[in-house]
């Protein structure tokens, strides 16, 4: 057999190569720019999807209307399942179990483009996203990992601008896209960015150490899900159908016996899925609260938004998507920027200084639609994106540097799936209380209420630490 010559690395180089780069000095951040690749391409097309539903219906034969579970079906998979992912990856490798998620995402979002009709649609949207549930919190728990505590907030502060911005990249890429090729194209350009995000994740990522085989928690993970399912589904049949409907009340009572179970469940089982200790611990609890608050007033402004543009302004839908933009994008800017500074003023200031803002611009929305200025709408939206950014790196970071490094794929998990619940409760909350009319006071309404919940959490944020852990 030849020699190789040396033009031609072997396999031991290639071995070499990769210990080189893992004990390098800046692998921290080759495991951050991995797995941020993993979460533009699984949230690039989050966006665009939404806004092209009624091209989608027009092409499958069916109406908007039940192809909303496009968007509301993977939500509900995610919630099911990340808890539980979240423990797989703590107890058997969090590089394994994201690089599994990772590509049973890329399959589903592939099989998502030859869908014939509008149940296949939904089937393969869901069959994607159950795998790609398993990469939040094993892709979070990977950067929490390689940072020490002190710097976690300034990775955190890449990954909103990265999880902000995709869905703003995917929009101004796929709406042409959509136009020109039609809705499958957009999957179907996705699929050599998330084959490459693999390859990355591959090469790059090390295997974190694991904890000892111990069995899961099903009991719990069962109890949990149901629910968490049940309050969304609550949640959204109740701001579409009316929450006077009776399964709505089923569904919340439900929720609240899973919950309970849940609670009871985990107080004596020998290998919890979501240890109770960690509410126990101030700052775990208060972030997930004022994540919760934040979320709610955020996402659910950012759905009765494009509606005053439209109702109050007259604008057209590619005029809204426009203007739309500047949340998102003052988001991502300004969280980059937002974990430097939470890192030398702390989490707590940052926090507050964030939901304060996000406070502040409901009150602006509210006013921008009593008294018809546009310019208070641009105020608003700017004032929310920077509030939404300035404080989501520290509310991250915070819950993520009050557990141990085992336990960072169920913590992240849990802070993930509260983000959800705040997301749809907010969403659902406020679009019912505007209505759908398009009266001025619908929407100051429904503003208000979003600022007052966002109040909540400027209260929770008090409780996190001034400064970071040190490791």
């Amino acid at each position: 057999m030849p020699e190789p010559t040396e033009s031609e690395p072997t396999e031991l180089d290639e071995v070499k190569g990769r210990l080189r780069l893992h004990d390098g000095p800046h692998y921290r951040w080759w495991v951050l720019g991995a797995v941020l690749a993993g979460v533009f391409v699984s949230g690039a097309l989050i966006t665009i999807i939404g806004v092209s539903l009624a091209t989608v219906a027009g092409d499958l034969g069916t109406n908007t209307a039940s192809l909303t579970w496009v968007v509301t079906g993977p939500l509900l998979a995610v919630a099911l399942t990340m808890p539980l992912f979240g423990k797989l990856g703590d107890v058997w490798g969090l590089r394994r179990v994201y690089l599994i998620g990772l590509l049973g995402f890329t399959v589903g979002s592939i099989l998502t483009a030859f869908a014939w009709n509008g149940p296949s649609l939904i089937a393969f949207r869901i069959l994607g996203a159950i795998p790609g549930a398993a990469m939040g919190p094993t892709a979070m728990a990977l950067v929490m990992r390689a940072f020490p505590p002190k710097e976690r907030v300034k990775a955190m502060g890449w990954w909103s601008l990265v999880g902000a911005g995709a869905p703003v990249i995917g929009v101004i890429a796929g709406g042409p896209l959509v136009e020109i090729f039609g809705w499958r194209s957009l999957f179907i350009a996705q699929a050599p960015f998330s084959i490459a995000a693999f390859v990355l994740g591959y090469v790059v990522l090390r295997e974190a150490p694991r904890r000892e085989r111990q069995p899961i928690d099903i009991a719990g993970a069962a109890w949990l899900a149901v629910g968490t399912v049940s309050a969304l589904l609550a949640l959204t049949i109740g701001g579409r159908s009316g929450w006077s409907q009776p399964i709505v009340a089923i569904l919340a009572i439900t929720s609240v016996i899973g919950y309970i179970l849940f609670i009871r469940v985990e107080r004596v089982a020998l290998h919890p899925l979501l240890p109770l200790e960690f509410f126990k611990q101030r700052s775990f609890s208060a972030s997930l609260s004022a994540q919760f608050a934040s979320n709610f007033a955020y996402m659910g402004g950012f759905i009765v938004t494009p509606l005053l543009l439209q109702y109050r302004f007259g604008y057209s839908v590619s005029q809204t998507a426009g203007a739309s933009i500047l949340r998102p994008l003052t988001f991502s800017l300004c969280a980059a920027a937002a974990g430097y500074v939470a890192a030398r003023i702390g989490a707590r200031r940052s926090a507050v200084i964030g939901l304060s803002a996000l406070v502040i611009s409901m009150g602006v929305f509210a006013s921008a639609a009593a008294f018809s200025m546009i310019g208070l709408v641009y105020a608003g939206l700017f004032l929310s994106g920077f509030g939404m950014g300035t404080a989501s790196p520290s509310l991250v970071s915070s819950a993520a540097n009050t557990v141990s490094h085992d336990d960072q794929g169920v913590a992240n998990a849990a802070q993930q799936m509260v983000a959800a619940i705040g997301t749809v409760a907010g969403i659902q909350v406020l679009s019912t209380i505007q209505g759908g009319g398009r009266s001025a006071s619908s929407f100051s309404e429904a503003y208000i209420i979003g600022g007052v919940i966002a109040v909540v959490g400027i209260t929770a944020s008090a409780f996190l630490p001034k400064r970071g852990r040190r490791a």
